[in-house]
């Protein structure tokens, strides 16, 4: 039977500190471009040895078969023949109302702290595509292979650009996940994972909306984000651009995000599909990875990012299982086309093309066009024309191609009075093309908003926080000021001698401004009538020490910084090379802390850090994990410090003791030109699964955060059925995206009290237990919530669970079941603190 949400049987208290109840509540369902953008391309010389079968059984190496970082020399290609070709149909939803409204990009469903609706995009498709076929019914093989191919590299205004054919404009892809790049009058936004940090839908939508609206204010149709890799590497270079360690947390990030972005007006871009999760031999590494931990980590964020309408998949440079990510059958044309029935187009990585034939692997388009940045070939192009010419490719594969392709434009309506491109990504000198469209509206205050709200308190001793009127306050580091010469001095932001607000590489953008945290605690000390006084030389210890003795407060900053590979930072490839301090911060940190005995540390970091050399020195009264929060980062800083934003931020990663904690690790070694193996020998245990499942105590788990309040926290019918019974869902186009799968299914309730005197705001996590027999991590996240609370009040809260929430990836029936035995589930705090339990009632 349908089940239908039901009223709460009863209300559960969710309290920090207090015992936890026996069961919960639960209802069962009624600047200019570098030319060395993405470096050095050195493409792998393959051989067609290996029949390409079925999408459905395409082959793929094992994992378990080769050893991480040893180099071999297999690769897995498409062979040269004549390949026939049946398009995938869009999905049968079957929606039923009104939990499943037809809806257009441009119009999303609200957002929702409990999200309950899940939209369907299959009608908006649908038109699209009708309008697509019908444009393209009279062009010839060469006006639709042009729709496929990028101009060539700087060859457009934009980083990547479609030319217009016939009535059709052509298109702008441009960089990056976190701001318009390469242009003026353009915001920087907080990183991808800072915005995770938040845990709160409603500021991950606002943020997608606000960088939707600035990309199409620019004239860019399609937007190179959001990236979703996961933080498998504690050192992964880009791991900040994306959402953090769990898959659960990065997909609803990605979710919001892109139902945003669109909302906006321009095409997201969900990256990079998959498995790159470090920039060492990001080109010639093969990512070795189970069925069952594809699924249910890796690709989950990518499923998602189907759900909320995604009009564009970038697949990656990597190999996985031994084949190119833009050549893999099984990745593109199975998983991504059929199974989440996804109706956009894949793109490629900039030069992550490797043969014409990946056409036939799922390949849709792609960029910037050329083989190699200005060799003046393409693998499409003239060669696509000559292999459907030669039957090698059929003429409905490229009607395909070319049909997605121009789908996504009508999916946007771009076809409707959209801007056209107003600046030139490669030449800022350009004042023909440069408009300088101001773009920024008011998303400042929207910047400073998430800034704060991301920001993690890690340790607060003796009422350091928050500030009030110290006398006299000095402010330690080069984190604390400006950079010496403007917030844009190093090309790609490759480099700080100042506030970190951002990573480096293609995912970045200029700053119109940066406040530093000097900026923003001077404006309030003003107010107070406090002292300031500050010390910017990292090196210098004794001076450090001798600034700090006697004040009222020492704040220290510190950060890390890493970034895209093709940039190399004081030794750090684009991955860190350590989970260290940089600007010898811990040194600074202890000398400080030596002088004086209320140390403030503030960190901007990328990523976790090893703090295991300060954190519990006496005189380190508070800890602030500040993140990378954009151009309003000093002001966010402020807000915390001082109590205008009381912290609720949580982290989205495990802080370890020590690096050998966390159960990958970097790869650094490899030789020539070979393939390098890295296996995902860790399966489903990545981050604080694998600290649950090895019993290892981190120093600050996933999910973790303080406050300065104390507050707690038919055919459908027959599948139903099935899963009920432990069936795995079928193999069909869009089978993991199938609403059945998807819609409300459990609700949670309880209620969250603050019991302090200051309002705030709490998150409560819910995590699922498996049976044992399930070969689960010990707790998996599954669903969050923030509350806003003022004080002494009471508020009820939901969380709402689907089927999908609760199954586990069934490798030999291909498809979602409910595993066999009882399912369990924990809210609390964090990963390693939970309130209430209760059991699933199935």
């Amino acid at each position: 039977m349908l089940s239908k949400l039901l009223s709460p049987l009863c209300i559960i208290p969710f309290v920090l500190g207090a015992p936890a109840p026996s069961a919960v509540t639960l209802s069962t369902p009624g600047g200019n471009v570098p030319a060395t953008i993405l470096g050095p391309y050195s493409p792998v010389t393959t051989s067609f040895s290996f029949p390409l079968t079925s999408a459905a059984s395409s082959a793929t190496s094992s994992a378990s078969a080769s050893t991480s970082g040893v180099s071999t020399t297999g690769v897995i290609t498409i062979p040269l023949s004549s390949y026939s070709f049946t398009p995938y149909p869009t999905p049968t939803l079957n929606p039923r109302p009104p939990i499943y409204p037809a809806t257009d990009p441009l119009n999303p469903p609200s957002v929702s702290s409990d999200p309950q609706v899940v939209p369907d995009f299959a009608p908006a498709w649908s038109a699209a595509y009708q309008k697509a076929k019908y444009l393209i019914s009279d062009y010839t093989i060469e006006e639709k292979v042009n729709i496929t191919t990028g101009v060539g590299w700087a060859k457009g205004l934009c980083i990547g650009n479609i030319p217009p054919n016939k009535n059709f404009p052509g298109l702008c892809l441009e960089d990056s996940p976190l701001a318009v790049r390469s242009v003026d009058y353009a915001t920087a936004f907080p990183a991808g994972i800072h915005v995770a940090s938040t845990w709160n839908r409603a500021l991950m939508r606002a943020r997608g909306l606000a960088l939707g609206q600035e990309f199409k204010g620019k004239g860019v149709n399609i937007a190179l984000g959001p990236m979703m890799n996961m933080g498998r590497i504690a050192q992964g270079g880009r791991n900040w651009e994306g959402f953090g360690a769990d898959p659960f947390l990065t997909g609803e990030s990605a979710y919001e995000t892109i139902l945003g972005l669109q909302n906006g007006g321009v095409q997201a871009t969900a990256k990079h599909f998959i498995n790159n999760e470090q920039e060492h031999f990001r080109t010639s590494e093969s990512s070795n990875v189970d069925d069952r931990t594809q699924h249910e980590i890796y690709a989950h964020p990518f499923l998602r990012s189907v759900m909320a309408g995604v009009s564009s998949v970038m697949c990656s440079y990597n190999l996985i299982n031994e084949t190119y990510a833009c050549n893999n059958d099984k990745m593109l044309n199975d998983i991504l086309k059929r199974e989440y029935g996804f109706q956009g187009f894949v793109q490629s990585d900039w030069q992550a093309t490797r043969s014409t034939l990946s056409a036939v692997a799922g390949l849709d388009m792609t960029m910037p066009g050329d083989t190699t940045f200005d060799s003046g070939d393409s693998y499409f192009g003239g060669n696509l024309t000559d292999y459907v010419n030669d039957g090698y490719i059929s003429m409905a594969r490229l009607d395909d191609m070319t049909t997605r392709i121009i789908a996504a434009w009508y999916f946007l309506h771009q076809d409707e009075a959209y801007p056209v491109t107003n600046f030139n990504a490669f030449n800022s000198k350009d004042e023909v093309n440069n408009k300088h469209v101001n773009v920024q509206a008011d998303h400042y205050k929207l910047v400073r908003e998430i800034g704060a709200a991301g920001t993690v308190l890690l340790k607060n001793e003796n009422g350091a926080l928050p500030l009030n009127k110290p006398r006299n306050l000095v402010l330690i580091g080069s984190d604390a000021g400006p950079g010496k010469f403007g917030p844009n001095e190093f090309p790609g932001q490759d480099g700080s001698d100042g506030i970190l607000a951002m990573g480096w590489g293609s995912g970045t953008g200029d700053f119109p401004y940066l406040i530093s945290p000097l900026e923003g605690i001077q404006e309030r000390a003003r107010q107070d009538g406090s002292s300031v006084f500050w010390d910017f030389d990292d090196w210098n210890t004794a001076l450090a020490g001798n600034m700090a003795y006697g004040e009222a407060v020492a704040l220290v900053f510190t950060n890390s910084d890493s970034g895209e590979g093709y940039i190399t930072v004081n030794g750090n490839k684009g991955d860190r090379k350590n989970l260290t301090a940089w600007h010898n911060g811990d040194d600074l940190i202890l000398a400080v802390a030596a002088q004086n005995n209320n140390t403030i540390v503030v960190v901007n970091s990328v990523g976790p850090l090893i703090i295991e050399p300060w954190i519990e020195h006496p005189n380190i009264t508070a800890v602030i994990w500040a993140g990378i929060q954009g151009q309003e980062a000093g002001n966010a800083i402020a807000d915390v410090l001082y109590g205008a934003y009381n912290p609720s931020g949580r982290l989205p990663y495990t802080i370890a003791k020590d690096v050998v904690d966390y159960p990958a690790q970097l790869i650094t070694k490899g030789s020539g030109s070979n393939i390098v193996t890295i296996d995902y020998t860790e399966g489903l245990f990545i981050d604080y699964r694998h600290f649950d499942q090895a019993n290892i105590i981190p120093r600050f788990e996933f999910g973790f955060g303080l406050s300065y309040t104390t507050s707690s926290d038919t055919d459908q019918e027959d599948l139903i059925t099935a899963w009920e019974y432990g069936k795995a869902s079928p193999i069909a186009e869009g089978s993991s995206t199938a609403l059945w799968l998807h819609e409300p299914a459990f609700q949670v309730t309880f209620e969250v009290t603050n019991t302090g005197p200051v309002s705030g705001t709490e998150i409560p996590q819910l995590y699922i237990h498996h049976p044992s027999s399930a070969s689960e991590p010990p707790s998996v996240l599954k669903g969050f919530t923030n509350v806003e609370i003022s004080p002494y009040d009471i508020k009820q809260v939901s969380i709402t669970l689907s089927r999908y929430d609760l199954s586990i990836w069934d490798v030999v029936a291909q498809g979602w079941r409910k595993p066999d035995g009882q399912i369990s589930l924990s809210i609390g705090a964090s990963s390693r603190d939970f309130r209430l339990q209760g059991d699933i009632p199935i």
